[in-house]
């Protein structure tokens, strides 16, 4: 049976994080984090495996463990879904691997895109980058504070605010609509990431 995807809270990103890929996973695990997703974008596939496979014994059942662009690699390592890009395997692809009980979501950069994702029917949405962030090697254009509200407007499913996004602006963020957010800087460079994600948590907590 298909798990709905969370209307609201942090979602977890781990992309080389300081901590650990296990640590950071656990802090998540402990500060109630909804949704976690793996992404190691250079790394070799046998790594990536190694790394999902250990996250999944970390992570249970109730969270929804997402690995990053390869559904071959989630169904391996036994993840609840996977997130796709737009140079990704395309979702019907992802459907026929993984079946239709899987989570599937789409990045989105800007209202146009989404729209287009929308109709393949993903269960969530990644929106962003909403501010200028270093974390891609060919950074994708910022769709700003009002770029987020108009996506915002139109989506009919969750929403996930990524790109740029931490202590200094994560409230504009919110206070623009968004229920959901991905901040990777700020979790995965933070040497001591649960007093970060509680942090996360009551910010969260005052706003929703």
């Amino acid at each position: 049976m298909k798990r709905p995807f969370p209307e609201k809270g942090f979602y977890g990103i781990l992309t080389d994080p300081a901590a650990g890929y296990e640590a950071l996973a656990g802090a998540m695990v402990e500060a109630g984090v909804p949704v976690i997703q793996l992404r190691m974008k250079k790394a070799p596939r046998r790594e990536v495996l190694r790394v999902a496979k250990a996250l999944r014994r970390i992570i249970p059942p109730e969270i929804l463990f997402i690995l990053n662009d390869d559904p071959l690699l989630a169904r391996e390592a036994g993840a609840d879904g996977v997130h796709l890009g737009r140079e990704d395997p395309g979702i019907e692809e992802a459907r026929e691997i993984l079946g239709e009980g899987a989570v599937y979501g789409l990045s989105t950069h800007g209202p146009d895109q989404a729209r287009e994702a929308l109709e393949k029917g993903p269960d969530y949405i990644g929106a962003g980058p909403v501010y200028p962030t270093p974390t891609k090697e060919r950074p994708d254009p910022v769709i700003g504070i009002e770029g987020l509200r108009e996506t915002l407007a139109l989506s009919r499913v969750p929403v996930a605010a990524i790109g740029g996004i931490g202590p200094e602006n994560v409230r504009e963020v919110l206070r623009a609509g968004a229920r959901m957010f991905a901040a990777v800087r700020w979790v995965n460079r933070s040497p001591r990431p649960l007093e970060t994600l509680l942090e996360i948590r009551e910010i969260l907590e005052e706003a929703l």
